[in-house]
């Protein structure tokens, strides 16, 4: 492995580090109506000191972003007093909508930092869709041979998310392959047997019809259901058990 490939990783694993800290600022302030809203709620319970310490604790816990933006302090006779940080929302506010990138690639072009951005969070997409909606993992499997074979087919479905994922982006920019998915995930395939007078079966094997919402995302993407496929009816013979003078 050459130098020059792990230095491209380290700087691709730089940038994922410096971005990942930069969102986490910006979203800062994206919840602290919501905690200034439970605040109230809690003021005008007017709970007991340590009943509403707990509370807080829960907000705290599932608020994180908009905590730091609010200043609170408990009287000791549970007293609950608050105000907003202004100046730290200020600051969040003047961050809000903007991308800061940040690289040891200093001789590279901007443009080019952008590119290897783009493709960093392509690739932990495919990451993400592969252990999520196509559920590579976890695997049950024991033998090697197994192994491989659910990772292959994993691959395949990959490449089929990838086809549909560049379909939509060309026909319907709007929606995810994952939405689609469950959409379509509606249309049943099914067997539907009929008893002959005759003693055998008539099976039909069907899908169901799409709905309208169905209709209109298979036109969209220029997909076409394949024909219903024609009845099969079962043979008359079946196997009659051996008898104990038969059997060797």
């Amino acid at each position: 492995m050459s130098n020059s490939y792990l230095w491209k990783v380290s700087s691709m694993c730089w940038l994922a580090a410096t971005i990942g800290l930069l969102k986490n600022a910006l979203c800062v302030g994206a919840n602290w109506e919501k905690l200034w809203a439970r605040l109230k709620e809690l003021q005008q319970m007017a709970p007991a000191r340590d009943t509403l310490l707990l509370k807080l604790g829960a907000a705290k816990s599932q608020y994180p972003s908009g905590w730091r933006l609010v200043k609170i302090e408990v009287g000791q006779d549970g007293e609950l007093s608050f105000c907003l940080r202004k100046d730290k929302l200020r600051e969040v506010r003047q961050r809000e909508g903007r991308y800061l990138l940040r690289s040891n690639l200093g001789s590279e072009n901007p443009a080019q930092l952008w590119q290897l951005y783009v493709l960093l969070t392509q690739i932990e997409e495919a990451f993400k869709n592969l252990k999520g909606d196509l559920a590579v993992r976890p695997i049950f499997h024991q033998l090697e041979k197994r192994i491989e074979a659910h990772i292959f087919v994993a691959f395949l479905a990959f490449c089929l998310h990838a086809t549909l994922r560049h379909k939509l982006r060309l026909r319907a920019p709007g929606l995810t392959p994952r939405s689609v998915l469950e959409q379509l995930s509606a249309i049943q395939m099914l067997d539907v047997h009929f008893p002959t007078t005759d003693g055998r079966w008539l099976i039909f094997c069907r899908y169901t019809s799409p709905n309208k919402l169905q209709k209109l995302l298979i036109g969209q993407l220029a997909l076409q259901l394949p024909a219903q496929s024609p009845p099969r009816i079962t043979s008359r013979r079946s196997l009659e058990p051996l008898s104990s003078q038969t059997r060797l």
